[in-house]
């Protein structure tokens, strides 16, 4: 076959370049530390890599939510640590006002301590994150959530509205999981069980605007059977009003032995006139301390509750048991320091004051369970958050390994071909430079 010397330059200049592109691409790669320089160098190892650049980068955001709301919820919890301590005080206050000893100064001085108690709540209530958005206002982050309303009546405290929603923010912290980095302050001071959760007990009077004349108090009472209770209240029992259902223990004395007898103390809806109590259980010797279990004969229904009267009530004597309803914290704050005010100019008006103050008691306790129960929510979010965040941190790692496995270079091998490649360019120059001088003419 006839070979040109034009075609002996052109094979020669194209295997040099070849070999010099190769140089430079291992020259490139070991600048740069990267095996692959563009997607054609290895498409299978491109394409992995991308998927799992695109998943570490979603990991990494995720990450950051977790951050954010570990920051924002432990924020929330010092808040709620503040708010116990605040009401473990008020508590302790409490108990100290039930001291027979105490005259009416001393429990005016106790109530302007609540006052101040009262609005360290308020501030607590109304605090911001370091974004200055309000921690406790659901949505509404921008909103203040708790402020004061002008009082109904000269003399009575001004309540605390709540302008704030139930919303919660929630952070996406893994690709299947949301979490919530606020507390709604709904939920951690407006809905809150007044008594012990089920129903609430109550003095109710002598008649006639008195209060109970006797020396009985009434506890908050229990609930020993939930699914009695319910149905009861609820369907099994035919209240005689459709509204503010509520049972009365009414005591009467006959021969010097107390007694009490279970009525029906609801009432129609408005307009209709109010009933007046309706006798639905028989006529019980009383023990004072001695359970007292709701337990109707007409018709026979058993409520599955018990509520204990210590002392000795006088006949006439009265005690309600209403189905819980929700109570803010603020208002039973505000409802003891009122009841502090009073003054007590009788042993009748202490007693009273006795059971309204262990009422409220209760009610006070029912709203430290509710706080303990959120700081437990949010305690359980921080670990689990926590958790995380770990996982989040090993995972990120496991990905940068496989980026490193599909991506980096081996220099051992990358010099080791630098070396062949650039031996190969020298000799290919060399051999050019020899054929190159070949010619006939030489030898004419």
């Amino acid at each position: 076959m006839r070979i040109s010397t034009s075609q002996i330059y052109d094979s020669a200049m194209r295997g040099m370049e070849r070999n010099q592109s190769q140089l430079v691409k291992s020259q490139n790669q070991m600048a740069s530390g990267r095996r692959m320089l563009t997607p054609a160098d290895d498409p299978v190892a491109s394409a992995r890599a991308l998927l799992v650049t695109q998943a570490q980068d979603a990991n990494s955001q995720y990450a950051r939510n977790q951050n954010n709301a570990s920051d924002r919820l432990g924020l929330v919890d010092s808040q709620l640590s503040a708010l116990s301590d605040v009401l473990q005080g008020v508590r302790s206050r409490v108990v100290q006002a039930g001291n027979t000893v105490l005259g009416d100064s001393d429990r005016q001085a106790i109530a302007s301590e609540l006052e101040a108690r009262l609005d360290q709540m308020l501030g607590i209530a109304n605090s911001r994150g370091a974004d200055g958005n309000y921690l406790f206002s659901g949505y509404q982050s921008g909103t203040t959530p708790f402020a004061r309303s002008a009082a109904a009546a000269p003399g009575e405290p001004s309540s605390l509205a709540y302008f704030g929603d139930d919303g919660q923010h929630l952070l996406q912290v893994t690709s299947s999981q949301r979490m919530a980095s606020n507390v709604a302050g709904s939920d951690l001071f407006m809905n809150i069980r007044e008594g012990n959760g089920s129903f609430s007990t109550a003095a109710g009077g002598s008649g006639s605007g008195f209060a109970n004349q006797g020396s009985g108090i009434v506890e908050a009472g229990s609930v020993v059977d939930n699914q009695k209770w319910q149905n009861a209240l609820n369907t099994a029992f035919p209240w005689q009003g459709s509204s503010n259902h509520s049972l009365q223990i009414v005591f009467s004395s006959a021969a010097g032995s107390s007694s009490y007898q279970l009525f029906d103390a609801s009432t129609p809806a408005a307009p209709s006139a109010p009933l007046p109590p309706k006798a639905v259980g028989e006529l019980v010797p009383f023990v004072p301390g001695q359970a007292i279990p709701l337990v109707t004969t007409v018709p026979a229904i058993d409520f599955g509750a018990q509520v204990v009267i210590s002392g000795q009530p006088a006949a006439g004597d009265t005690f309600t048991i209403k189905p819980s309803v929700n109570k803010s914290a603020f208002q039973t704050i505000d409802e003891l320091i009122g009841l502090l005010r009073s003054p007590l100019a009788s042993g009748a008006a202490r007693t009273e004051f006795s059971g309204r103050l262990s009422a409220h008691l209760t009610n006070l306790d029912q709203v430290l369970l509710n706080v303990s129960r959120v700081q437990s929510t949010v305690g359980a979010h921080l670990q689990e958050l926590d958790s995380l965040s770990n996982n989040s941190a090993a995972l990120d790692v496991q990905y940068q390994q496989t980026l490193s496995d599909l991506q980096d270079l081996d220099y051992a091998k990358a010099i080791s071909d630098f070396t062949r490649q650039q031996l190969g360019l020298e000799a290919a120059q060399k051999s050019f430079v020899t054929i190159s001088g070949l010619s006939l003419f030489n030898y004419l």
